[in-house]
């Protein structure tokens, strides 16, 4: 089983216990007859026919699926035991991050768009999205997705780790940045580069290292930062970052670069033990 302590804000800390569900095999993952609590309307999937719906699923190589209004399968599962189980949409995080900042109206900017189940959640809410991703077949999937859910936000290929790439974000209210930070070989320059886009906040969600765990060390700005090497499998593996490593930076040392970057105002909502590691959740805004 699984345990994460999620933190309200005062000193008493809950621990919840998730059980992982069982993985399936092989390409015989059901299609159709998930529970009610996965299905979700799919503007332009709902219609089509099962024929339809299966080839559209083997059009692309999906990673991850969601559940249409009659409880079919859109999309593939990454393997099994990865991602083999529905996406919910919207994810649980787009509740927390809707009440802490109030989307509606907003632009959000979503680093890590994967295929697009987080950017629909996000279009349902905001006025305007903007999603990237570092490798183009998410951005297509992205796109394929979010159309066919009625939903029509601005994607492109961005890899957070190449300067000229990050040139190309534009300025928004919020910044959603799920799962991405713990993938970067630079995650303080990348902090500094992108906070310049960003005018109001953002839910940052990522691996950390423990205590302890950070023993190297590299400078940014004339400042030197501890933090953990993790290897990473590099642009052929989908769930890894684009390099050969990345740089996993402890709470305290992130806090402090979000700080030094203009979000002054932190707060750790969640500390969660997952297999790789510790991960937080953050909620961060400008004075």
């Amino acid at each position: 089983m699984f345990k994460f302590k999620i933190f309200t804000g005062s000193s008493n800390a809950a621990t919840v216990e998730t059980t992982p569900a069982a993985p399936t095999h092989g390409d015989d993952i059901q299609f159709e007859n998930y529970p009610e609590e996965f299905r979700v309307q799919t503007k332009y999937v709902d219609n089509l026919s099962e024929a339809e719906l299966k080839e559209l699923n083997q059009i692309l190589r999906w990673n991850c699926f969601t559940v249409d209004s009659k409880g079919r399968r859109f999309g593939q599962r990454a393997r099994s035991g990865k991602r083999d189980t529905p996406q919910l949409v919207p994810d649980r995080r787009l509740k927390i991050f809707h009440d802490e900042f109030h989307l509606t109206g907003k632009h959000v900017l979503e680093v890590g768009c994967f295929e697009g189940v987080h950017t629909v959640g996000l279009c349902n809410r905001a006025a305007k999205v903007t999603a990237i991703d570092s490798r183009i077949e998410n951005v297509v999937k992205t796109i394929v997705r979010a159309s066919l859910f009625g939903c029509y936000p601005t994607v492109f290929k961005c890899d957070l780790d190449i300067p000229e790439d990050v040139k190309l974000l534009p300025t928004v209210d919020l910044l959603h940045h799920v799962g991405v930070l713990y993938h970067l070989v630079d995650p303080v320059a990348h902090i500094f580069d992108i906070a310049r886009q960003v005018k109001e906040g953002m839910m940052l969600d990522t691996h950390v290292a423990r205590q302890g765990e950070d023993k190297l060390s590299y400078e940014v700005r004339g400042k030197s930062y501890n933090y953990r090497n993790f290897k990473e499998g590099g642009k052929a593996e989908v769930f890894a970052g684009m390099g050969d490593h990345a740089k996993w930076l402890s709470i305290d040392t992130l806090l402090s670069v979000l700080g030094d970057a203009g979000f002054t105002q932190s707060r750790v909502l969640e500390e969660r033990d997952e297999r790789n590691g510790l991960r937080v959740l953050i909620l961060t805004r400008r004075a």
